[in-house]
């Protein structure tokens, strides 16, 4: 399993792991002083000693790069928080699709609706399903109910003899 940081953080780890090494400190003491385990610093030492100390680097990730840049997801947030209408849209919910259309048109970027996800994920937006309700509702009306019908129609507190029980 990985150890959990940021690519950076680890390859600084290492590093300091190695400068210790270098110096002669014993791998066991490298290993408590970093809050490693004395296998991991054993592994960095076999690689610094194989191909060198450029061997401990942060490896570039594997797979595509995103299409978009960090300061372009930023924007991109920001024009979602104008929501929907803003954009032009009828109604005030954002859907995939529509996301991916908003980028393309910004950014010049195609994303299919699919693969939006992913930019929401990083940005730290998740799905939210909005609470459907009638477009006629009338919250005065319904209000008004609670108060005055309601309590009316509701049982009473008062418990009543079951018939279907025989005592």
């Amino acid at each position: 399993m990985r150890t959990p940081g940021k690519p950076e953080q680890l390859e600084c780890q290492r590093l300091q792991a190695h400068a210790l090494l270098q110096a002669g400190v014993h791998p066991s003491e490298v290993a408590r002083r970093l809050g490693v385990s004395p296998a991991a610093v054993s592994r960095w030492k076999k690689m610094s000693l194989q191909a060198g100390r450029e061997s401990l680097k942060a490896k570039v990730h594997p797979g595509p790069r995103p299409k978009l840049t960090v300061a372009q997801r930023r924007e991109l947030e920001a024009l979602l928080l104008q929501g929907p209408l803003a954009h032009g849209y009828m109604t005030d919910l954002w859907t995939l699709k529509r996301i991916a259309e908003v980028i393309e048109k910004h950014f010049a970027v195609r994303y299919d609706p699919s693969g939006v996800w992913h930019v929401l994920r990083r940005i730290g937006w998740s799905c939210q399903k909005p609470e459907g309700r009638a477009r006629e509702r009338d919250e005065q009306a319904i209000a008004r109910w609670r108060q005055q019908d309601w309590p009316r129609i509701k049982k009473s507190s008062t418990k009543r003899p079951n018939p279907c029980v025989s005592r």
